[in-house]
């Protein structure tokens, strides 16, 4: 290359623009040789491993909290079942309370512990102590058998022991407790509700 440049110069008289040979427009630039560029360096080994450990930190954090949420649904679906059963034996155990409190149920453990059901009860009122009806002992025979099969079944109760003895239920109690019945009872319907001629 040569380090030589030409000037240019205009011609006052003609206004022709002139070369001058050996002008130099900028005279403080000079032409040096580049250097040679540096070669890139190579990344760390730091930086990748840094980057690998962070995808599988990510991955690893994934799987578990995949884990954590199907074995959270697992012990949902455990305890919808656990609540489904206890809201059953709810049902039962209120059933069986329905069962003990029926009136029948009542009056045949009474009638095994030798109560009597009278024909003309007494009330005592108690605003004034008075007592309304017939006061008189009631008869040694009760006029209702609520041991009886001349009553309605209750499914409820049918199982349930009497107070008096383990081994005896209302549908299947002694003739020992039914024998004391009066004889005024009427007998048991046994082929449903009798029913009026009206033609």
């Amino acid at each position: 290359m040569s380090t030589a440049t030409t000037a240019a110069r205009v011609h006052p008289a003609s206004g022709r623009v002139h070369a001058v040979p050996g002008g130099d427009r900028h005279p403080d630039r000079r032409l040096h040789a580049v250097a040679a560029p540096q070669p890139r360096r190579r990344p760390k080994l730091v930086y990748g491993i840094v980057a690998v450990a962070g995808a599988v930190a990510i991955l690893v954090a994934q799987m578990v909290l995949s884990i954590m949420t199907t074995q959270s649904s697992y012990e949902v679906s455990k305890l919808t079942s656990q609540q489904r059963q206890l809201t059953w034996q709810k049902q039962i155990l209120y059933d069986e309370v329905a069962g003990l409190s029926s009136p029948q149920n009542l009056a045949a453990n009474a009638t095994a512990l030798g109560m009597v059901i009278d024909q003309s009860p007494s009330y005592l009122r108690l605003s004034d102590a008075k007592i309304l009806g017939k006061s008189q002992r009631a008869a040694s025979k009760s006029t209702v058998d609520a041991l009886g099969r001349g009553q309605v079944a209750n499914a409820l109760i049918a199982k349930d022991p009497l107070v008096t003895d383990p081994k005896e239920t209302i549908s299947g109690a002694s003739t020992s407790s039914t024998s004391a019945v009066d004889a005024a009872t009427p007998p048991p319907l046994t082929e449903g509700l009798p029913v009026p001629q009206t033609h």
